[in-house]
């Protein structure tokens, strides 16, 4: 919507029967707008309300990658917990020599999982748009 409106003070109650709801809702959904309440402001100001088409392959292919970066940042924060408990670990010279080779592809990893974080959140951007 508009930026000049940000300051949205006042109220207006609606009540609607379940299948006026459920109608105003699916055509909100198959829509671009993001609230139900831009929808609705869009058609009380006939302003142009833009539908958009999703397949259904697609949604899956989306909710997978949200699922996979779920995961990476989970792996990640694992990983940062054992190398910070192994840091603890300092009077076994053999643990201290492997946590210094081991940075070096610690960078390597998490530079190649934000690297595909960054492209899933781009997906996700152009895609919920």
């Amino acid at each position: 919507m508009e930026r000049k409106n940000l300051n949205r003070t006042r109220i207006i109650g609606l009540r609607l029967t379940p299948e006026e709801y459920a109608k105003i809702e699916r055509r909100w959904k198959d829509s671009i707008c993001r609230k139900l309440s831009d929808y609705v402001r869009h058609n009380l100001f006939e302003k142009p309300v833009v539908s958009s088409y999703r397949s259904q392959s697609t949604d899956d292919f989306m909710a997978e990658m949200a699922q996979l970066r779920t995961e990476l940042n989970h792996i990640g924060n694992n990983f940062n917990q054992a190398v910070k408990r192994l840091h603890t670990l300092n009077q076994i010279a053999e643990f201290r020599s492997w946590l210094i080779a081991y940075e070096v592809e610690k960078k390597t990893l998490f530079n190649k999982v934000d690297e595909v974080k960054k492209h899933i959140q781009k997906i996700a951007e152009s895609w919920l748009q």
